[in-house]
């Protein structure tokens, strides 16, 4: 569970500095072997740079908008406190995040044709959900062993 509480404040914390992020993710694409062989890679990595940087300097108060991602990354990162402190009593959490990470794949699959993402890169996108929703899985069962372990005799731990 820990993993996944620390990649979502990552998350969270990397959603600030988009522009500076892009710019340097840009540079390093262009300079690899990756760019080299890949160069749309480097061409879509260049035009997020662009369209930071532009949105940036002509509409700042678009940047809001990240930012309320980021503190919704660190948001959701805090309502794992309950299960970490009471994992059977708030299971629910750890239910909620895998129904996220499945909600992941439609809203890349849907969104990003509309938005023009390029298909290789919703597959980036997509890659947070399949990922995600194994440590969540991890944590389930041994949640699910911890109930039946600590469950009264005759009564069914499963039945809520």
């Amino acid at each position: 569970m820990w993993i996944f509480v620390v990649c979502l404040v990552l998350s969270g914390l990397t959603a600030f500095p988009l522009e500076s992020e892009s710019r340097w993710l840009a540079e390093l694409v262009g300079g690899s072997p990756l760019g080299r062989a890949f160069p749309e890679t480097t061409a879509w990595a260049e035009r997020v740079r662009d369209g930071l940087a532009d949105t940036n300097t002509r509409y700042p108060f678009l940047a809001y908008g990240t930012d309320w991602l980021a503190f919704a990354h660190l948001v959701i990162a805090v309502a794992f406190w309950g299960p970490l402190q009471d994992p059977v009593r708030n299971v629910w959490v750890i239910r909620w995040a895998m129904i996220a990470c499945a909600g992941i794949i439609p809203l890349a699959l849907i969104c990003g044709p509309l938005r023009g993402i390029p298909l290789y890169w919703r597959f980036v996108d997509m890659s947070f959900g399949v990922v995600g929703v194994v440590p969540l899985l991890i944590v389930l069962r041994g949640i699910q062993r911890l109930e039946r372990a600590t469950a009264p005799r005759g009564e069914s731990p499963l039945a809520a």
